[in-house]
C-alpha cells in the first residue's frame, strides 16, 4: 500500500497545476515549496518558508498559543461548523452508526465517507443521500489504543467533520471545496489566512484513490480533502463519471487548535477532565502546567512506536523541560490514565448505543480491551470511578448534538455492570499471576504479555505498576486485537459455476408465493448435475433458508444453489433426455415449502422478541431455517435465563396471535437506510441497490430476499426447544414453528405421560411424585452410608481372619464382584477409609461392577504408606493387569476400566510383586 501511494504521489506531483493548483491558491498567492526534511510539497503564503509544518518537520506552535480569534468547546464548534455549510448550500446528515453493517469487510465505521460505501460486484459504490452535504461521523478505530493519554491527541474514537459532494451541477469539485474550508477557517474560526498550509497528499482506498490536500495550522492537521477521481487500482483505473470530493477533518482538532490547551482531551472532555481531576486528587500547579504544556509540545508531535521500549513518559523529553523529577513522572502518568478513562468509556458509549457488545470474538475484542484498560486504570487510582457515571457525563455533553445517546443510557450501564463483574473474577487470579512473576524476577517478553493480556486479561501497565521489567512492543495492543479480528472481508471461497455469461434467473416466487408449478427452458447443463433454466419457483439457499426440492421432468431437485444472480438446480440422476433448450416443467414440494417459510417468518418474530425481552443490544448474529426447526443465534452478554427463554416464546406466540400483517416491497437502497435505518442488515449486508423489505409491521422490518407467511398468524404455534451460548456475546435459540411445533409438543406430551405411567401418577402430580422419588433415594443414600458404616466397624473384627499377610508385616483385603456383589462405591469408600484408620499396615483393595464399569479402589493405611505401599502405585498396577487406567495418592487411589471385566487376575501377586519392587529399588537407592 505504501509503494502505491509513492507511486501516486510521484504522478500527480508531477502534474501539480492539474492535480493540486486550486483557484484560491491564485487568488491569495499562495505558493508551492518543497520541503527541506521530507521532500514533500506544500502551499504556503510565506515566501521564506523552508520547511511543511507536519511533524516531525514542524512542531505545535498553537499550544499555549491558539491563532483563532473565538474559543469554542466541543458542540458549540460544532454548530459553527454545521450552520456554515448549511448557510452554503449543504445538508446536515444525521450521524451513522459506528457499527458499520452496511460495510461486509468492517467492523466499525472508520471514516465518513464510509457512511456513503456499498459494496456491489466486490466494488465500492458510492450512494449520498443528498448533494452536497455536512455530516458529524463519530469513527472509532483501534490501531492507536497505546497512543491515548500519550501523545495528547490520539483517540479510539472521534467525530470527523464529512464535507461530502458529487462533481456535478449540484455539487461541486476541488475549487470550491477547498475555496469554502478556506472561509471555515478564517470567517467563522477567525485564523489568519497566513497560518494556513496546505500539503499534497495522495489518498488510496479499496478499489478507488485520488489526489488530496491536507490544511495544516501551526503544525496540526485539522482536515483533509480528498478528490476521488479514480476507479480502480495504480496500474489499472479509469476515471468516475461523477467524482467525489470527501474532505475529513477532526471536530477534537478545530476544539483543540482554538483552545491551545496542552492536550486535546483537556479542550474536548473539559469538565470532566477537571471533575475527574479534583476527585482523584491530582493537583497541578501553575508551574507545573506550564511544565506539562512544553512536554506535549514534544511528546504531542510522536506516537509510541517512537518512544523507547516500555517508557510511556520518555526521560529524555522530561530532562529538555527540566523537569525528571520522579513526582512529576507520576503526574504526567496519571493524566494518561485520567485521559485513557475518559476516551475509552465515550467510545464505549457510542459502540454500545449503536447495538455493539465487549467480548472474546471479532470487533466486541476491541470493546473489551479497551473497557479492561479502563478498569485498569480506574483500578489504580483506587475508588472513586465508576464507567457508569463518566457515561452520563458524556451523554449530558453530548446529547444535543446526539439526542439518541440519552436514550441507550442505561444500555451503556447494564453493560458495564456485567462486564465489572467478569473484570472483578479474573482480577484475584490475575493478582496471584503477578506476584508470582515479580517473585521470578525475571523479564517478561513480548509474547509472553500477549499470552498474560489474552488469558489472563493482565495489561501491561499491570506489570509495570508491579515494578516488572517488560519488553512491551509498540503495537502491542494492535497485535492483540488482531488476534482476535482478522479483517473481515467480503464472501469468498464459494464453489464457483460458470455461469457468469448467463443472466439472472427470474425468480418467480417473488411474484406469486403460491406458484408451485411452472415451465421453463433449459439454458445451460453444468456437469451432468445442475441444470440452469431461464426462470424457476425454486427458492435457492441464501441467507440461512434452507432451498425448496421438488422435480423437474420427474428428476429429483436436491439442492438448489444461486451464482451471481443465476439459479442453479442440482438434479439427481439426471436425466440424458433433457438438453439445452428444451422446455421442462418444474414441481415444487409445497409442503416442505411452506415448513420453512413458518420457520424464516418466525425468525423474524422471535428476534424481535428477543430484542423487546433482553435490550437493544440485541441483534441477529446468523439464523438457519428448515422444515423441521429453525435456529437463531442473537448477540447477547450473558446465558440466557429460563424465565428469558419463557418470555420470548410468550411474546413470540402474542405477536403470532395478533395475527399481523407481512408486508413486503422492493424499495431503492438509500431510501430503506434512511427510512427504516441500518437494523434492516439482521441477515447481514444485501450488496444490491435495490431492497426486499419484510415488514411485519409494528415489530420488525428488515432487508431480506426470503419466502415468509403473509401474516403471523400463518405460524400457528412457536415452540423454543433448546438455549445455549455458542461463543462469547453470542446466544443460540433452537425453536419449531407450525406444524413442526405441534408434533413436538405432541412427542412431549407422550413422554410426560409414559413418565407418569411408569410412576403411576396422574399427570398433574408428575413433578410431586418425581420430587418425593427423589427424596426417598436421597433417604436411601443416607441409609446405605449409615450401614456401610456400621458394616465397617463389625468387619473390623473380622478383618484379621479374612486379610492374607504380606512382606513387611503388612495385611491385604481384597473383594471382588464375585465377593461383594451388590457392594457400590459408596460402601467401599465408607468402609476402606474406615478399616485403613483402624489398621494402619492394612491394603484395601475393592474390584466393583459399576455404571457399566469395573471400578477399582486402594485405600493404604499410615503403615503401608510408610513402608513404600502408596495407594497410587498400587491402582496403576491393578488397572494395567485388568486394560485400564488409574490414579492417586498414597492414602486413596482409584481407577477402571470401560465395560465388564469377567476375568480378575490374582489380586494378591500383582500387590506382592509390587511391593518387592519398591523394597528393591529403595535397597539400590540406599
Amino acid at each position: 500500500m505504501s509503494s502505491d501511494k509513492e507511486v501516486l504521489r510521484e504522478k500527480f506531483s508531477s502534474d501539480p497545476d492539474r492535480y493540486y493548483k486550486v483557484t484560491l491558491f491564485e487568488e491569495h498567492g499562495y505558493v508551492r515549496k518543497k520541503c527541506a526534511v521530507c521532500g514533500r510539497h506544500y502551499w504556503t503564503l510565506d515566501q521564506n518558508s523552508t520547511h511543511c509544518p507536519e511533524q516531525p518537520c514542524g512542531e505545535y506552535t498553537f499550544l499555549g498559543d491558539p491563532p483563532t480569534t473565538k474559543r469554542f468547546d466541543y458542540l458549540n464548534a460544532w454548530k459553527r461548523v454545521s450552520e456554515f455549510f448549511v448557510k452554503n448550500g449543504h445538508k446536515e446528515v444525521a450521524r451513522y452508526p459506528v457499527v458499520c453493517r452496511w460495510r461486509p469487510d468492517l467492523y466499525f465505521t472508520v471514516a465518513s465517507i464510509v457512511d456513503f460505501q456499498r459494496i456491489e460486484s466486490g466494488k465500492v459504490v458510492f450512494e449520498f443521500p443528498d448533494n452536497p452535504l455536512i455530516v458529524p461521523q463519530m469513527c472509532l478505530r483501534f490501531l492507536d489504543i497505546g497512543n491515548v493519554g500519550v501523545t495528547g491527541r490520539h483517540y479510539t474514537s472521534f467525530c470527523m467533520i464529512g464535507q461530502q459532494a458529487l462533481a456535478n451541477p449540484r455539487g461541486y469539485w476541488k475549487d470550491r471545496c477547498i475555496d469554502l474550508d478556506f472561509k471555515l477557517l478564517t470567517e467563522e474560526f477567525g485564523i489568519p489566512k497566513e497560518e494556513i498550509v496546505f500539503k499534497e497528499d495522495v489518498w488510496l482506498g479499496p478499489g478507488a484513490f485520488g489526489n488530496s490536500l491536507e490544511f495544516h495550522v501551526r503544525g496540526l492537521e485539522l482536515g483533509n480533502a480528498v478528490f476521488t477521481g479514480f476507479e480502480g487500482t495504480p496500474t489499472n483505473y479509469k476515471e468516475y463519471e461523477e467524482k467525489v470530493v470527501d474532505m475529513g477533518a477532526g471536530l477534537e482538532r478545530f476544539v483543540w487548535v482554538s483552545q491551545g490547551t496542552a492536550t486535546s482531551y483537556d479542550a474536548v472532555f473539559g469538565k470532566a477532565v477537571d471533575n475527574l481531576k479534583e476527585r482523584l486528587g491530582i493537583n497541578i500547579t501553575e508551574s507545573e502546567e506550564h511544565l506539562i504544556l512544553q512536554y506535549f509540545r514534544l511528546a504531542g508531535a510522536l506516537d509510541v512506536d517512537q518512544f523507547k521500549v516500555s517508557e510511556t513518559i520518555p526521560t529524555e523529553f522530561l530532562v529538555r523541560i527540566g523537569a525528571s523529577t520522579e513526582e512529576f513522572r507520576k503526574k504526567l502518568l496519571a493524566l494518561r490514565a485520567l485521559y485513557s478513562i475518559l476516551d475509552h468509556t465515550r467510545t464505549l458509549v457510542f459502540a454500545i448505543s449503536d447495538g455493539a457488545l465487549p467480548s472474546n470474538v471479532g470487533g466486541g475484542y476491541n470493546l473489551r480491551v479497551i473497557l479492561r484498560r479502563a478498569l485498569d486504570f480506574a483500578n489504580s487510582f483506587g475508588q472513586g470511578i465508576q464507567l457508569g457515571e463518566l457515561a452520563e457525563w458524556h451523554v449530558i455533553q453530548l446529547r444535543e448534538m446526539f439526542p439518541e445517546l440519552s436514550e441507550h443510557l442505561e444500555d451503556v450501564r447494564t453493560i458495564f455492570e456485567v462486564e465489572q463483574k467478569k473484570y472483578e473474577v479474573t482480577k484475584e487470579r490475575a493478582k496471584k499471576i503477578v506476584e508470582s512473576l515479580v517473585t521470578k524476577k525475571g523479564k517478561v517478553g513480548t509474547e509472553q504479555l500477549v499470552k498474560l493480556y489474552d488469558s489472563e486479561g493482565i495489561t501491561p501497565e499491570a506489570l509495570q505498576k508491579a515494578g516488572l521489567k517488560i519488553d512491551l512492543a509498540a503495537d502491542f495492543y494492535t497485535s492483540v486485537t488482531e488476534r482476535h479480528m482478522a479483517q473481515r472481508h467480503i464472501e469468498s471461497g464459494k464453489e464457483t459455476y460458470e455461469v457468469d455469461d448467463l443472466p439472472p434467473t427470474r425468480l418467480l416466487f417473488y411474484e406469486n408465493r403460491d406458484q408451485f408449478e411452472f415451465e421453463a427452458t433449459v439454458l445451460r447443463i453444468i456437469g451432468n448435475r445442475y441444470l440452469v433454466i431461464d426462470m424457476t419457483a425454486f427458492y435457492a439457499r441464501s441467507g440461512g433458508q434452507e432451498p425448496d426440492h421438488g422435480t423437474i421432468d420427474g428428476c429429483r431437485v436436491v439442492d438448489v444453489v444461486k451464482s451471481n444472480g443465476v439459479v442453479l438446480h442440482e438434479i439427481a440422476d439426471l436425466d440424458s433426455r433433457i438438453i439445452k433448450g428444451q422446455t421442462i416443467r418444474g414441481v415444487v414440494d409445497s409442503k416442505r415449502r411452506f415448513l420453512i417459510m413458518r420457520h424464516h417468518t418466525a425468525t423474524h418474530v422471535v428476534n424481535g422478541a428477543a430484542r423487546n425481552v433482553l435490550g437493544s443490544w440485541v441483534w441477529q448474529h446468523s439464523a438457519f431455517k428448515d422444515e423441521d426447526m429453525g435456529r437463531l443465534d442473537v448477540t447477547h452478554f450473558a446465558h440466557l435465563t429460563r424465565d428469558q427463554v419463557l418470555e420470548i416464546e410468550r411474546l413470540s406466540n402474542e405477536v403470532v396471535r395478533r395475527n399481523l400483517p407481512v408486508k413486503i416491497s422492493w424499495i431503492p437502497r438509500n431510501e430503506a437506510e434512511q427510512r427504516y435505518g441500518f437494523r434492516l442488515y439482521q441477515g447481514g449486508v444485501v450488496p444490491n441497490k435495490e431492497l426486499r423489505i419484510v415488514n411485519i409491521e409494528g415489530w420488525d422490518v428488515e432487508a431480506c430476499g426470503g419466502t415468509h407467511c403473509s401474516s403471523t398468524g400463518d405460524i400457528g404455534l412457536i415452540k423454543i426447544t433448546k438455549s445455549e451460548r455458542i461463543q462469547d456475546g453470542v446466544e443460540r435459540l433452537e425453536f419449531v414453528a407450525g406444524e413442526a411445533a405441534i408434533n413436538y409438543v405432541e412427542k412431549q406430551e407422550t413422554i410426560l405421560m409414559d413418565a407418569a405411567t411408569r410412576l403411576e401418577t396422574p399427570p398433574e402430580k408428575l413433578i410431586a411424585s418425581v420430587i418425593n422419588l427423589k427424596s426417598n433415594e436421597a433417604d436411601a443414600q443416607r441409609t446405605s452410608k449409615l450401614l456401610a458404616r456400621r458394616l465397617a466397624s463389625m468387619m473390623a473384627e473380622e478383618v484379621p481372619k479374612l486379610t492374607k499377610a504380606l512382606p513387611g508385616d503388612l495385611r491385604l483385603y481384597v473383594t471382588t464382584p464375585a465377593r461383594g456383589e451388590g457392594l457400590d462405591s459408596e460402601f467401599h469408600l465408607t468402609v476402606g477409609e474406615d478399616l485403613c484408620s483402624r489398621e494402619p499396615e492394612l491394603i484395601y483393595v475393592a474390584i466393583f461392577n459399576e455404571k457399566e464399569r469395573t471400578q477399582i479402589m486402594v485405600f493404604a493405611g499410615t503403615n503401608a504408606q510408610r513402608k513404600g505401599a502408596k495407594a497410587g502405585d498400587l491402582v496403576k498396577e491393578i488397572a494395567r493387569a485388568l486394560g485400564g487406567s488409574g490414579g492417586g495418592d498414597a492414602k486413596f487411589a482409584q481407577g477402571g476400566v470401560q465395560g465388564i471385566v469377567t476375568k480378575i487376575p490374582d489380586v494378591e501377586s500383582i500387590i506382592t510383586t509390587a511391593l518387592e519392587s519398591i523394597d528393591s529399588r529403595a535397597k539400590d537407592a540406599h
